[in-house]
């Protein structure tokens, strides 16, 4: 048999009596710790103010070296500055910082004669004259020219906005156009094949003449398009050798501006707001043309769309 060593028996101590020592340490990790933890929760002030979709990080930075930013009651200047946003209050221009979660969607219909941009050197009247009423920071999604009326969306999320925006995702935009004189279904005909104009090729999705509100001299035509150049449609029409003397966005998508009156705006949830994404097909037209068209949709979960909006009858007329 091999020799057993000899084992030395240890006998369980009692723990030791805490000392100052081991407080001391103990609360420094806790501070440490807990310190690690908030500087986690806690973001830089511009990239909180861009990620809530109200304008980019540069325009944030400019915000706030302007002093129109507060948190906790303090005006901030500092570009550095960082923020919980869950325990501190911000607020931008007055109004409560709204978290991104909490994303605006706004239809308004522009009167000719207003800029769609929310800032004007020559103090010329703008779109941020109408939103007054919106409790958040919005942007305009797309544009509409100066002496171009209609449709225009606002938002303050940024992801909304870019794929409305986007060549890629192909959002139809109706128009209403009047223009000098009649043209001949030929002459459309080469609206949908296509003209170059300054930018590039364009061409219509569809073009149909509105027989009831056109008259001898004067012809209106429906046009849906897809692309979102400058000054396209205009341009469009003067390929065929006709002037444009009044344009109006009636819809995108099939979000529809119906009777909404011109200066006015509603907000739209975001059933509504995802009409824009379902493209507005002719076929589609024609049959919301007629009441028969509209007894046969038998369901329609979309109805109340907006909120205060109320489809009338003339809208059939306009073809939208």
């Amino acid at each position: 048999m091999g020799k057993i060593k000899s084992v030395r028996s240890i006998t369980p101590s009692e723990p030791s009596e805490p000392t100052y020592e081991h407080f001391r340490k103990s609360n420094e990790q806790e501070q440490l710790e807990s310190a690690a933890d908030g500087e986690k929760s806690r973001i830089r002030l511009n990239k909180l103010i861009a990620d809530s979709g109200i304008s980019s990080r540069r325009a944030a930075d400019r915000l706030i070296e302007e002093g129109n930013v507060t948190v906790n009651g303090k005006r901030v200047y500092e570009l550095g500055t960082k923020v919980d946003p869950q325990e501190d209050r911000i607020l931008v221009d007055g109004k409560p910082l709204r978290r991104k979660f909490e994303n605006v969607y706004v239809m308004f219909h522009k009167p000719t004669g207003v800029l769609t941009t929310m800032e004007d050197p020559l103090n010329r009247l703008t779109v941020k004259h109408f939103l007054s009423k919106v409790p958040a920071r919005v942007f305009p999604v797309g544009r509409l020219d100066w002496d171009s009326e209609g449709l225009l969306l606002f938002t303050n999320d940024g992801d909304y906005a870019n794929k409305v925006t986007n060549p890629k995702s192909e959002v139809t935009k109706t128009y209403l156009v009047k223009v000098d004189g009649q043209p001949s279904k030929e002459k459309l005909n080469k609206l949908v094949m296509g003209v170059t104009i300054e930018g590039g090729k364009v061409s219509a999705k569809a073009v149909e003449i509105v027989e009831e509100r056109g008259k001898d001299k004067y012809a209106w035509i429906k046009i849906v398009i897809t692309e979102g150049k400058n000054r396209q449609i205009r341009q469009m029409f003067a390929k065929i050798g006709f002037d444009v003397l009044k344009l109006q966005r009636v819809a995108i998508g099939r979000l529809r501006l119906g009777s909404l009156k011109k200066g006015e705006l509603v907000f739209l949830n975001d059933v509504a707001a995802e009409r824009v994404f379902m493209a507005d097909q002719p076929k589609v037209v024609t049959d919301k043309q007629s009441y028969k068209g509209r007894a046969n949709s038998s369901k329609r979960p979309d109805s109340r769309k907006v909120k205060g909006y109320k489809e009338k009858s003339t809208t059939a007329k306009l073809l939208i």
